[in-house]
């Protein structure tokens, strides 16, 4: 027999890891050469104990690759910087040495007591990667549960195991079969499940349950120093902060002192919301805005834009709830208050963040600011019972000392022989309650002053005696100005202008009748003098009580039938009976005033005599016409 069919060819094939097949070559060629029987058992025994020498040598490199990637492991562990770099790295290192087609790891929730898919390598299902894991549901559940390994060459038919429709549609859309899960212990606890998986059926060997389990420890590990890394870096950044939390609490005690000292000066020298808005920058920087109860500037120093009127009203009233400053993004905000009145707010935008003896010093500052403003109303008001007890004066007819009323004006500022007008607020804009009125009559008596005038309550209305004149001007501003503040309409009416004292009386009176007049005219809400009222004002304001229901009576007497048939036709009877009127009579007049033929001017006026009779234009019915058509004017005035 030649030396290709000797055993020691068995042993050349083991040199060049030649694979299982070709061990069977010696046989076939010794039975070829027909050798006796006993050299092939022979060769038979040889090559059955190279194939056991050739399987030994095959464990052994794999488990040199195996130790090899647990070291490679420890080298990561030992390095750690990105825990979930070295998570992916043992997962894919699972997949790798197992020959595994998908590889993962799971974590356990503590908080919502379940497993999550934490690691993924292979995997091409999306539902597959978010599955959650109920404790005991499927192998990872029931692994995480146990702390048991689990194996299965095909989970689908494998009854161990609870199944539940999410987690078989996320295996099933992967297209796992086979799944081995060991558990991630750190001492009695188990975190996590550590998986290999196969897309098709085969039993996992116990050796490859022993790595994955050691890479699981591994894993373990990997978690557990991540965490004690992260207290350790947290437990520095903690005391890092502390310190700094120390430096910086040290830092505004002294700035809350000097800021204390330097408030409590300026409530001494009698200083002003100015000042205290310059100590609050200067003391925490940025800017500072001071507002008034309408959300008005009382002081800003820097440059800071008013908040928009419904992010301040929500602000102030965190504000004022909380007892403390809020913060609303960049800006701070502190309700100036005096008990349960709103006296305004304290708007800053620091330079940078505030402490909280920051945000004490800028409430500080609005309780001195309410303090500042209260004694500023409590003056206003002392020289506001001044001002009204002197306009009450002039507005009494006893009272003739006329020059001992100008001295009183002129030590308030107020001249009484430069031109004034008058304008009378009626009684409905006031309210019924007493802070109403004296909310009124408090702006009243402001808006009076800051234009030179005076202002006084009298007889229920609130009357006002300003520089000018023009006092239809001034009765619509006092009428627009005055219902903003209200929140309701506002009827002013007035008269003038007047010269020296005497005359007060006289322009009062008229004010008033000229506030009966837009009463019974319907026109609330509005401000107008009795000369733009015409006599028509004079005639209404002396109806007094009930003039309203009378004037609406008299007009559907009088012109209701032409009003209603402009208003069902949309013709233009009443501005043709207003421009026949106007002309004298005249229809080629009135026909080149309204811009059309005299024939339709005459068949207008012939529809006018169908509805109202044919008499309407006898003198005394043709008076009561014009009257009637002067009414309905300023009733619906033109816009």
């Amino acid at each position: 027999m030649g030396l290709m069919t000797s055993p020691i060819e068995f042993l050349e094939l083991l040199a060049r890891e030649a694979a299982p097949v070709e061990f069977e070559g010696p046989l076939v060629a010794a039975r070829a050469a027909c050798a006796p029987p006993g050299v092939l058992a022979e060769l038979e025994q040889a090559k059955v104990v190279a194939l056991r020498v050739r399987a030994l040598l095959e464990r052994r490199r794999q488990r040199e690759v195996e130790l090899s990637g647990l070291y490679d492991t420890a080298s990561d562990l030992a390095g750690l910087r990105d825990l979930d770099a070295v998570l992916h790295a043992i997962v894919h290192r699972a997949r790798t040495l197992l020959g595994a087609d998908v590889a993962y790891m799971t974590l356990n929730d503590d908080d919502r007591g379940d497993t999550y898919m934490r690691v993924t390598d292979g995997s091409i299902s999306a539902r597959f990667q978010g599955l959650r894991l109920e404790m005991g549901d499927g192998l990872g559940g029931l692994v995480a549960q146990s702390g048991t390994p689990y194996v299965t060459a095909n989970y689908a038919e494998d009854d161990r195991f609870r199944h539940t429709g999410e987690i078989d549609s996320g295996v099933g859309e992967e297209g796992l079969v086979a799944i081995l899960g060991v558990p991630l212990r750190l001492g009695s606890s188990v975190i996590g499940v550590l998986y290999a998986a196969n897309r098709s059926a085969r039993p996992f060997a116990r050796e490859e349950v022993s790595l994955l389990v050691s890479l699981a420890a591994h894993a373990a590990v990997a978690i557990d120093t991540a965490r004690l890394l992260a207290e350790t870096r947290a437990a520095l950044a903690e005391l890092s902060g502390a310190n700094a939390t120390i430096q910086a609490h040290s830092a505004s005690v002294e700035r809350a002192a000097a800021a204390h000292d330097r408030m409590t000066g300026l409530m001494l020298r009698g200083g002003g919301v100015e000042d205290v808005a310059s100590a609050v920058t200067e003391v925490l920087g940025g800017a500072l805005l001071a507002l008034d109860a309408e959300g008005r500037p009382l002081a800003r120093v820097g440059e800071i834009d008013e908040p928009e009127r419904a992010a301040l009203g929500e602000a102030v009233a965190a504000s004022r709830t909380e007892g403390r400053s809020v913060r609303r993004g960049p800006l701070w905000y502190a309700a100036v208050v005096a008990g349960t009145e709103n006296l305004g707010a304290l708007v800053l935008c620091p330079d940078g963040e505030l402490v909280d003896a920051d945000q004490r010093i800028l409430e500080r500052a609005a309780l001195v600011t309410a303090l500042l403003l209260l004694f500023r109303r409590t003056v206003a008001e002392a020289e506001g019972r001044v001002r009204g007890e002197l306009l009450d004066d002039l507005l009494t007819r006893s009272v003739r000392d006329d020059e001992g009323l100008r001295g009183r004006a002129r030590r308030l500022g107020v001249d009484l022989d430069a031109p004034h007008v008058l304008v009378a607020v009626a009684a409905d804009a006031i309210g019924d309650s007493g802070s109403a009125r004296q909310r009124v009559v408090s702006w009243a008596t402001t808006y009076a002053s800051t234009r030179g005038g005076l202002a006084a309550a009298r007889d229920g209305r609130v009357v006002l005696m300003l520089p000018g004149t023009e006092p239809g001007d001034a009765a619509r501003s006092v009428a627009r100005d005055l219902a903003r503040v209200t929140g309701r309409p506002v009827t002013a009416g007035g008269s003038g202008p007047s010269h020296g004292p005497t005359a007060l009386v006289t322009a009062f009176l008229e004010a008033d009748r000229c506030l009966t007049a837009l009463s019974a005219l319907g026109r609330t809400g509005e401000g107008a003098s009795t000369a733009e009222l015409g006599f028509v004002g004079l005639l209404l304001g002396a109806v007094g009580e009930g003039g309203d229901r009378d004037v609406a009576r008299f007009l559907m007497d009088t012109v209701g039938p032409v009003v209603d048939y402009d208003a069902r036709r949309g013709t233009a009877l009443v501005k043709t009976l207003e421009a026949y009127f106007g002309v004298g009579g005249s229809l080629a007049r009135a026909a080149e005033l309204l811009h059309v033929h005299v024939n339709t001017v005459t068949q207008r006026l012939e529809r006018v005599g169908q509805l109202l009779g044919a008499d309407w234009q006898r003198p005394d019915r043709a008076l009561e016409v014009q009257l009637a058509l002067r009414l309905h004017r300023l009733r619906h005035p033109p816009p």
